[in-house]
C-alpha cells in the first residue's frame, strides 16, 4: 500500500501533504492533551509492532504493494483516531526516511490512507458496530478489515487520478489483496485488544466491562 514517489505527480502530491498536515496537527494535539506517561509504552510497542508488521510486503499488479496497515488497532486501543495518525506518521516517515520504503514526495497520500483513513474508519466501525454485535473483539476484527480494505481502495482511486493505474483494474488488486490481508489484520487486532483487555484494561479508553464481553 506504500505508494513510491512518482507515481502521484508532485501537484497532486501537495494535496496530499496540506491534508495530512492538517491531520498531523491534530494528530499532535491529541498526543499533548491526551497521551499520559502509563499509554507512551504502548504507543512505543504499537509503532514497534506495526513497523515490523508492514515489513512483510506482497507484490501486487502494476507496481505496488499489499500489507497489514494496523491503524485500526492503534485507534481502538488508545481511544481515538488521531492516536492512529500519530503512531502511523512517525511509521511511515521512519519507513520513507531510514529504510526508502514508500515515497517521501508522496508520503502526505500514505499518511492520509494508513493514518488518517484506516484510523478512522477503524475507531467509528469499531464504535458502531460493538453495541450491535455484543463483542468488542469480533467489533474490532471486522473494524480492522474494513479500515484495511478501504485505505486499499482508496489508495487505488488516488493512483488512479494520478493516471498511474486504470480505476477498476486497480480497484480488483488491491481490494482483493487486502480483503485477504485484512482478515489476518482482523484477526490480529481482535487478539491483540482481547490481550489487553485482559492483561491491562486500565490503560485502555474505553469502559471497562466491555472485559467481560
Amino acid at each position: 500500500m506504500h505508494i513510491p514517489d512518482a507515481f502521484i505527480p508532485i501537484g497532486q502530491a501537495i494535496v496530499y501533504w496540506v491534508v495530512a498536515l492538517i491531520f498531523i496537527a491534530l494528530a499532535l494535539r491529541w498526543a499533548r492533551t491526551d497521551l499520559n506517561e502509563d499509554k507512551i509504552p504502548l504507543v512505543a510497542v504499537l509503532a514497534a509492532g506495526i513497523f515490523a508488521l508492514q515489513a512483510f510486503n506482497l507484490p501486487i499488479a502494476m507496481g505496488t504493494s499489499g500489507h497489514l496497515v494496523g491503524g485500526a488497532l492503534c485507534a481502538i486501543v488508545l481511544g481515538s483516531p488521531y492516536a492512529a495518525v500519530f503512531i502511523l506518521t512517525l511509521v511511515l516517515i521512519i519507513q520513507g526516511f531510514i529504510f526508502g520504503d514508500g515515497g517521501i514526495t508522496v508520503m502526505g497520500a500514505n499518511i492520509i490512507n494508513m493514518g488518517v483513513i484506516s484510523g478512522f474508519v477503524g475507531f467509528y466501525s469499531y464504535q458502531g458496530l460493538k453495541g450491535a454485535i455484543g463483542s468488542p473483539y469480533a467489533a474490532a476484527g471486522i473494524a480492522a478489515w474494513l479500515a484495511c480494505v478501504i485505505a486499499a481502495l482508496a489508495a487505488s482511486v488516488e493512483l488512479f487520478i494520478a493516471g498511474t493505474f486504470p480505476l477498476v483494474p486497480g480497484l480488483i488488486a488491491m481490494g482483493t489483496y487486502h480483503a485477504a490481508i485484512g482478515i489476518i489484520e482482523g484477526a490480529i487486532t481482535g487478539i491483540a485488544l482481547y490481550l489487553i483487555m485482559t492483561v491491562r484494561p486500565d490503560i485502555l479508553e474505553m469502559p471497562t466491562e466491555a472485559v467481560s464481553s
